[in-house]
Protein backbone atom coordinates (compact mmCIF):
# COMPACT_ATOMS: atom_id res chain seq x y z
CA UNK A 1 0.00 0.00 0.00
CA UNK A 2 1.29 3.26 -0.90
CA UNK A 3 1.99 5.83 1.83
CA UNK A 4 0.37 9.38 2.14
CA UNK A 5 2.55 10.61 4.67
CA UNK A 6 6.16 9.05 4.88
CA UNK A 7 8.21 10.08 7.94
CA UNK A 8 12.51 9.59 6.80
CA UNK A 9 15.27 9.45 9.41
CA UNK A 10 13.43 12.35 11.20
CA UNK A 11 15.63 13.85 14.19
CA UNK A 12 14.58 17.06 15.96
CA UNK A 13 17.22 19.12 17.94
CA UNK A 14 15.96 21.97 20.01
CA UNK A 15 18.83 24.66 20.40
CA UNK A 16 19.03 25.53 24.10
CA UNK A 17 20.87 27.65 26.50
CA UNK A 18 22.53 24.28 28.22
CA UNK A 19 22.42 21.61 26.27
CA UNK A 20 20.43 21.05 23.31
CA UNK A 21 17.39 18.64 24.03
CA UNK A 22 17.00 16.02 21.15
CA UNK A 23 13.34 15.44 20.89
CA UNK A 24 13.24 12.99 17.88
CA UNK A 25 15.96 10.53 16.82
CA UNK A 26 15.67 8.22 13.64
CA UNK A 27 11.86 8.20 13.27
CA UNK A 28 10.50 6.30 10.06
CA UNK A 29 6.79 5.83 9.63
CA UNK A 30 4.67 5.28 6.82
CA UNK A 31 0.71 6.09 6.82
CA UNK A 32 -1.27 5.03 4.12
CA UNK A 33 -3.91 7.17 2.89
CA UNK A 34 -7.31 6.83 4.37
CA UNK A 35 -5.66 5.19 8.06
CA UNK A 36 -6.12 6.43 11.75
CA UNK A 37 -3.55 6.57 13.11
CA UNK A 38 -2.40 7.34 17.03
CA UNK A 39 0.61 8.73 18.52
CA UNK A 40 0.77 7.64 21.88
CA UNK A 41 3.37 7.90 24.62
CA UNK A 42 4.14 9.31 27.99
CA UNK A 43 4.76 13.33 28.59
CA UNK A 44 7.87 14.53 27.00
CA UNK A 45 8.03 11.54 24.31
CA UNK A 46 7.36 13.43 20.99
CA UNK A 47 3.95 13.31 19.89
CA UNK A 48 3.51 16.76 19.46
CA UNK A 49 6.99 17.86 18.01
CA UNK A 50 6.55 14.69 15.27
CA UNK A 51 2.81 16.29 14.54
CA UNK A 52 4.20 19.53 14.14
CA UNK A 53 6.93 18.34 11.50
CA UNK A 54 4.21 16.99 9.85
CA UNK A 55 1.54 19.77 9.98
CA UNK A 56 4.87 21.66 8.62
CA UNK A 57 5.08 24.14 11.57
CA UNK A 58 8.55 23.08 12.89
CA UNK A 59 10.69 21.35 10.32
CA UNK A 60 13.43 18.60 11.63
CA UNK A 61 16.67 19.24 12.34
CA UNK A 62 17.77 16.18 9.79
CA UNK A 63 15.90 13.53 7.48
CA UNK A 64 12.22 14.43 5.52
CA UNK A 65 8.76 13.63 5.82
CA UNK A 66 7.01 13.56 2.49
CA UNK A 67 3.27 13.93 1.67
CA UNK A 68 2.03 12.08 -1.82
CA UNK A 69 6.13 11.97 -2.37
CA UNK A 70 6.35 15.83 -2.02
CA UNK A 71 9.03 16.82 0.69
CA UNK A 72 7.35 19.49 3.13
CA UNK A 73 8.87 22.86 3.60
CA UNK A 74 6.27 24.39 5.26
CA UNK A 75 2.25 23.90 5.90
CA UNK A 76 -0.35 23.48 3.39
CA UNK A 77 -3.84 22.93 2.28
CA UNK A 78 -3.62 19.08 2.42
CA UNK A 79 -2.72 19.47 5.97
CA UNK A 80 -5.53 20.40 8.56
CA UNK A 81 -4.91 20.86 12.18
CA UNK A 82 -6.67 20.88 15.29
CA UNK A 83 -5.26 21.80 18.97
CA UNK A 84 -6.73 20.97 22.57
CA UNK A 85 -7.23 24.17 22.61
CA UNK A 86 -9.75 24.70 20.00
CA UNK A 87 -7.72 27.76 18.05
CA UNK A 88 -10.95 29.95 17.68
CA UNK A 89 -11.23 33.30 16.30
CA UNK A 90 -13.35 34.89 19.46
CA UNK A 91 -14.52 37.42 17.31
CA UNK A 92 -16.48 35.70 15.01
CA UNK A 93 -19.46 33.11 15.26
CA UNK A 94 -19.63 29.60 14.92
CA UNK A 95 -21.24 29.43 10.81
CA UNK A 96 -18.59 32.32 10.85
CA UNK A 97 -15.51 30.56 11.91
CA UNK A 98 -16.76 27.41 10.12
CA UNK A 99 -16.68 29.52 6.69
CA UNK A 100 -13.59 31.48 7.17
CA UNK A 101 -11.09 29.09 5.45
CA UNK A 102 -13.05 28.57 2.42
CA UNK A 103 -13.43 32.89 2.30
CA UNK A 104 -9.82 33.37 2.22
CA UNK A 105 -9.57 30.62 -0.64
CA UNK A 106 -12.15 33.45 -2.69
CA UNK A 107 -14.89 30.61 -2.73
CA UNK A 108 -18.44 31.32 -3.97
CA UNK A 109 -21.04 32.57 -1.64
CA UNK A 110 -23.66 29.96 -2.59
CA UNK A 111 -20.51 27.18 -2.28
CA UNK A 112 -19.69 28.52 1.10
CA UNK A 113 -23.44 28.92 2.66
CA UNK A 114 -24.10 25.84 1.19
CA UNK A 115 -20.46 23.94 3.27
CA UNK A 116 -21.47 25.30 6.23
CA UNK A 117 -24.63 24.50 6.88
CA UNK A 118 -23.97 20.81 6.05
CA UNK A 119 -20.99 20.75 8.67
CA UNK A 120 -23.41 23.08 11.06
CA UNK A 121 -25.72 19.83 10.53
CA UNK A 122 -22.94 17.09 10.88
CA UNK A 123 -21.66 18.36 13.87
CA UNK A 124 -25.10 19.26 15.57
CA UNK A 125 -24.33 22.79 15.70
CA UNK A 126 -27.06 24.42 13.64
CA UNK A 127 -28.77 25.71 16.55
CA UNK A 128 -25.43 27.42 17.71
CA UNK A 129 -24.60 28.65 14.43
CA UNK A 130 -24.72 32.68 15.49
CA UNK A 131 -23.13 31.98 18.94
CA UNK A 132 -19.83 33.04 19.97
CA UNK A 133 -17.23 30.68 20.95
CA UNK A 134 -17.47 32.41 24.89
CA UNK A 135 -21.02 31.16 24.69
CA UNK A 136 -20.20 27.38 23.73
CA UNK A 137 -19.16 24.51 26.43
CA UNK A 138 -15.47 22.93 25.39
CA UNK A 139 -17.15 19.95 23.48
CA UNK A 140 -18.91 22.56 21.01
CA UNK A 141 -16.01 24.67 20.78
CA UNK A 142 -14.09 21.02 19.67
CA UNK A 143 -17.11 20.62 17.19
CA UNK A 144 -16.22 24.15 15.36
CA UNK A 145 -12.73 23.31 15.37
CA UNK A 146 -13.18 19.80 13.20
CA UNK A 147 -16.18 21.84 11.13
CA UNK A 148 -12.85 24.21 10.27
CA UNK A 149 -10.47 21.70 9.24
CA UNK A 150 -13.39 19.99 7.53
CA UNK A 151 -14.46 22.77 5.50
CA UNK A 152 -11.17 22.73 3.90
CA UNK A 153 -11.58 19.49 2.78
CA UNK A 154 -7.82 18.69 3.25
CA UNK A 155 -7.34 15.25 3.03
CA UNK A 156 -5.14 14.49 5.67
CA UNK A 157 -6.14 16.06 9.57
CA UNK A 158 -3.93 16.08 12.51
CA UNK A 159 -5.22 16.06 15.40
CA UNK A 160 -2.90 17.24 19.01
CA UNK A 161 -5.45 15.80 22.04
CA UNK A 162 -7.96 16.93 20.94
CA UNK A 163 -10.60 15.71 23.49
CA UNK A 164 -7.98 15.70 26.27
CA UNK A 165 -9.58 18.58 27.83
CA UNK A 166 -13.23 17.11 27.91
CA UNK A 167 -14.93 15.05 30.16
CA UNK A 168 -15.23 11.38 30.03
CA UNK A 169 -18.76 11.67 28.49
CA UNK A 170 -18.27 14.39 25.95
CA UNK A 171 -15.11 12.86 24.90
CA UNK A 172 -16.52 9.45 24.19
CA UNK A 173 -19.56 11.35 22.18
CA UNK A 174 -17.09 13.29 20.02
CA UNK A 175 -14.79 10.19 19.57
CA UNK A 176 -18.22 8.47 18.42
CA UNK A 177 -18.87 11.66 15.78
CA UNK A 178 -14.96 11.44 14.38
CA UNK A 179 -14.93 7.91 13.73
CA UNK A 180 -18.48 8.46 11.80
CA UNK A 181 -16.47 11.86 9.68
CA UNK A 182 -13.63 9.31 8.93
CA UNK A 183 -15.16 6.87 7.55
CA UNK A 184 -17.66 8.91 5.83
CA UNK A 185 -14.66 11.35 4.35
CA UNK A 186 -11.86 8.75 3.98
CA UNK A 187 -9.54 11.22 5.78
CA UNK A 188 -6.21 10.21 7.09
CA UNK A 189 -5.81 10.94 10.68
CA UNK A 190 -2.74 11.35 12.69
CA UNK A 191 -4.00 11.61 16.40
CA UNK A 192 -2.15 12.57 19.11
CA UNK A 193 -3.07 11.20 22.66
CA UNK A 194 -1.76 10.06 25.61
CA UNK A 195 -5.32 7.72 26.63
CA UNK A 196 -4.29 4.14 25.88
CA UNK A 197 -7.68 3.88 25.86
CA UNK A 198 -8.80 6.24 23.46
CA UNK A 199 -6.08 5.35 20.92
CA UNK A 200 -7.55 1.51 21.12
CA UNK A 201 -10.91 3.01 20.75
CA UNK A 202 -10.06 5.23 17.74
CA UNK A 203 -7.17 3.81 15.60
CA UNK A 204 -6.23 1.32 13.28
CA UNK A 205 -2.63 1.64 13.94
CA UNK A 206 -0.86 2.88 17.48
CA UNK A 207 2.43 4.48 17.40
CA UNK A 208 4.35 4.02 20.68
CA UNK A 209 7.24 6.50 21.34
CA UNK A 210 9.87 6.47 23.54
CA UNK A 211 10.79 8.92 26.16
CA UNK A 212 13.28 11.66 24.67
CA UNK A 213 14.39 11.32 22.96
CA UNK A 214 11.24 10.10 21.07
CA UNK A 215 11.83 6.76 18.85
CA UNK A 216 9.25 4.34 17.47
CA UNK A 217 9.28 1.91 20.32
CA UNK A 218 6.33 -0.59 19.25
CA UNK A 219 4.07 -0.11 15.62
CA UNK A 220 0.37 -1.65 16.76
CA UNK A 221 -1.98 -3.23 14.55
CA UNK A 222 -5.18 -2.75 16.29
CA UNK A 223 -6.99 -5.94 14.71
CA UNK A 224 -9.96 -5.45 16.76
CA UNK A 225 -13.65 -4.79 15.06
CA UNK A 226 -15.31 -1.54 15.31
CA UNK A 227 -17.33 -0.21 16.96
CA UNK A 228 -15.33 -1.53 19.44
CA UNK A 229 -16.48 -2.31 23.29
CA UNK A 230 -13.41 -1.29 25.89
CA UNK A 231 -14.79 -4.06 28.79
CA UNK A 232 -14.20 -6.75 25.70
CA UNK A 233 -11.55 -9.36 26.31
CA UNK A 234 -9.58 -8.67 23.32
CA UNK A 235 -9.70 -4.65 24.02
CA UNK A 236 -8.06 -5.18 27.49
CA UNK A 237 -5.67 -7.58 26.52
CA UNK A 238 -4.71 -4.54 24.50
CA UNK A 239 -4.74 -2.33 27.20
CA UNK A 240 -2.56 -4.04 29.29
CA UNK A 241 -0.03 -5.20 26.33
CA UNK A 242 0.30 -1.05 25.70
CA UNK A 243 0.18 0.33 29.48
CA UNK A 244 3.10 -1.87 30.08
CA UNK A 245 5.02 -0.21 26.86
CA UNK A 246 4.18 3.34 27.84
CA UNK A 247 4.59 2.40 31.96
CA UNK A 248 8.37 1.57 30.83
CA UNK A 249 9.11 4.88 29.16
CA UNK A 250 7.11 6.73 32.19
CA UNK A 251 9.56 5.46 34.62
CA UNK A 252 12.42 6.44 32.40
CA UNK A 253 10.69 9.82 32.47
CA UNK A 254 10.52 10.15 36.31
CA UNK A 255 14.18 8.63 36.19
CA UNK A 256 15.71 11.11 34.46
CA UNK A 257 13.96 13.54 36.66
CA UNK A 258 15.26 12.27 39.50
CA UNK A 259 18.64 12.21 38.25
CA UNK A 260 18.15 16.06 37.17
CA UNK A 261 17.42 17.11 40.53
CA UNK A 262 19.99 14.95 41.95
CA UNK A 263 22.76 17.16 39.66
CA UNK A 264 21.26 20.27 40.39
Amino acid sequence: MTAQIKVEHVSKVFKTPGDDVVALRDINLEIPRGQFVCLLGPSGCGKSTLLNAVAGFSLPSSGRIMVDGATITDTGPDRGMVFQEYALFPWMTVAQNIAFGLKIKNAPKAQIDAKVAELLETLKLTEFRDRYPKDLSGGMRQRVAIARILALDSPIMLMDEPFGALDALTRRSLQDELLKIWEEHKKTILFVTHSIEESIYLADRIIVLTYRPGTVKRDVLVDIPRPRDPSAAGFNALKRELAELVMEEQQRHQQAELRGLTTD
